[in-house]
């Protein structure tokens, strides 16, 4: 008999994929080219709602401290709010829906309302600042605002901007004063209280459904268009991730009634990690989210202990984080079958560790961006335990390729920059033509990474062209950064980059050269950036240069030049 350890990912690939099985492919035109899909993939954000409903049913969906939603619930309230955007609040198909508010229940009410009734649903920020919230909901232009109190309480005094857009206001309780919020806010529970049905708008699988925002390389954040497709695809890919390691070990799927995933879910709903690899999958899974307001490995622990959590689902550095737990030989955490995520580099430590800590406990990673609705290669299996650098094998609906300097494909084991094709590569960028233009390019998507392929197919991700710091799985703008200390009236050059950290992957480090005759503290500096940016993005390094930051030929400063100086610098005794 054949060892399926012995198939090449490709061939198991074939086998999964074969006409009449549930990972069938087919091809569509999408935007004017033929592409691959999923012929099983659910059509739009509905039939997802419906199956939720349907397979989840009475089971929790939703779990927050001693809350929990069912998935009828769920279900129910949707219906409430879909009807109420469009017959109370003149919602329309194509309208933006701006959801503002940390990991909440509603947060999830009020996303898949908007996608029902054919409206864009934008996910903002919720660490943002007053500033950054503004920017992008003049950005955005929405009908409607759905925030939580943290986040109105931030806007109390953008009154003249809220008076553009109705707002829906929910866990007003938890703002930090008492001072008045503009008027005209509904609360959420008292816009739910409606008969509960289906507005009936016709929705199909191309219509736009999410505007992500993500921070990339300019000062300000862009949106990336997502369609109801390409969050449809992303459910057949992860059963799909799956299937492809139990191939990989000789089984086959299950039959009859399997575990149901409960899955611990710390990254913010607002990245599309966390909505669509996270919420909306274990909708499409009958699953449950168990929600925390904060990460925190011990608190992370007791949910497990509590809830039966299955799977953990975040950056590396929570993973690393809760396997290195003082508590963690205390504590039963036999309920685990896996401890995986992405969004950030993942040591080969973390793995081994996993494996002592948790033995059984299933590991994986994988490689994906918002512009490529958040999954594009994976890996888990005897797969990881053999390759525990490679971020896996691209998804059989996507193209993968590395290109030179040249804008030449480079041989296999070169580096070059990752180009993602596909059915799941977003349209673009919400009014930046001409980032648009820059990043997507005849139909891929340069990501901006440097990478390699193996002569199996596996993808190795070794650095980032972007000069973008990914802090926790946050990605900050250097260039963000670098306009809020030249903003301070004594910094005439500033150059910021990522500085390694054990546990958070990368910090924000910041060299600054000063004004002749001006003088500035660290402290003081970075109070002045903390006036300007969320917190996370605030420099925790911060190195003094008595002379100009060298430049290249073109003027540009050499930011790699001095990253690697003062790195070097820092590591030394």
């Amino acid at each position: 008999m054949e060892n399926p350890a012995s198939l090449s990912v490709r061939e198991i690939d074939a086998r999964l994929c074969v006409a009449g099985s549930h990972f069938e492919i087919d091809e569509v035109e999408i935007g004017g080219r033929r592409m691959r899909v999923w012929k099983n993939a659910p059509v739009t954000l509905a039939d997802i709602l419906e199956r939720s409903r349907q397979l989840g049913g009475d089971r929790d969906y939703l779990v927050l401290d001693g809350e929990r939603l069912t998935h009828a619930q769920h279900h129910e309230r949707v219906l409430q709010l879909a009807a109420a955007l469009v017959e109370d609040f003149g919602v329309e198909k194509g309208d933006r829906v701006a959801i503002a508010m940390r990991n909440l229940p509603e947060w999830s009410i009020a996303f898949f309302a908007a996608g029902l009734i054919g409206a864009i649903a934008v996910p903002i920020n919720a660490f943002w600042n007053g500033p950054e919230l503004v920017f992008a909901l003049e950005d955005c232009d929405p009908r409607v605002l759905i925030a939580d109190g943290e986040r109105l309480e931030r806007l109390r005094t953008e009154t003249v901007l809220l008076a553009k857009m109705r707002v829906i206001g929910t866990r007003l309780e938890d703002r930090k004063t008492s001072e008045p919020l503009p008027a005209g806010i509904e609360r959420f529970d008292e816009v739910l209280k409606r008969e509960a049905r289906d507005p009936q708008v016709d929705v199909e699988s191309d219509d736009l459904l999410s505007l992500f925002y993500t921070s990339g390389t300019t000062n300000h954040p862009k949106g990336v268009l997502g369609t109801h497709r390409h969050i449809c695809s992303g459910m057949i890919g992860l059963e799909y991730a799956g299937a492809r390691i139990m191939a990989r070990l000789g089984m086959s799927a299950p039959d009859g009634e399997r575990a149901t995933p409960v899955i611990l879910v710390p990254v913010p709903f607002f990245h599309a990690t966390g909505c669509h690899m996270n919420l909306v999958a274990q909708a499409w899974f009958g699953g449950t989210v168990v929600m925390m307001r904060r990460w925190n490995p011990e608190q992370a622990l007791d949910l497990i202990e509590r809830e039966r959590v299955t799977g953990l689902s975040g950056v590396p550095a929570m993973a690393w984080d809760l396997v290195h737990s003082d508590s963690i030989g205390q504590r039963d955490v036999s309920s685990l079958q896996s401890l995986g995520g992405g969004g950030a580099a993942a040591p080969p430590a973390l793995l081994r560790r996993i494996q002592e800590v948790v033995p059984g406990c299933g590991s994986g990673t994988g490689y994906g961006m918002t512009e490529s609705s958040a999954l594009t290669a994976s890996i888990g299996g005897l797969d990881y335990v053999e390759r525990p650098t490679s971020v896996g094998v691209p998804m059989p609906i996507c193209d993968v390729r590395i290109v030179d300097d040249e804008g030449r494909d480079a041989p296999v084991g070169e580096i070059g920059e990752i180009w993602i094709g596909g059915a799941m590569v977003a349209c673009g960028y919400w009014r930046r033509p001409e980032a648009t233009e820059e990043t997507f390019a005849d139909g891929w998507l340069r990501s901006g990474d440097l990478g390699r392929l193996d002569g199996d197919g596996f993808l190795y991700v070794v650095d980032r062209a972007k000069d973008m710091v990914i802090r926790g799985g946050e990605n900050i703008s250097s260039l963000e950064v670098e306009a809020a200390l030249l903003a301070h009236p004594s910094v005439l050059e500033a150059a910021v980059f990522a500085v390694p950290h054990p546990s958070l992957g990368e910090e924000v480090g910041a060299v600054v050269f000063l004004k002749s005759g001006e003088a500035a503290d660290a402290g003081a500096l970075r109070r002045h950036a903390a006036e300007r940016l969320a917190p996370f993005k605030v420099p925790t390094h911060i190195w003094w240069t008595d002379e100009p930051l060298p430049r290249g030929a073109t003027g540009k400063i050499q930011k790699r030049e001095i990253k690697a100086r003062y790195l070097a610098a820092r590591s030394q005794p």
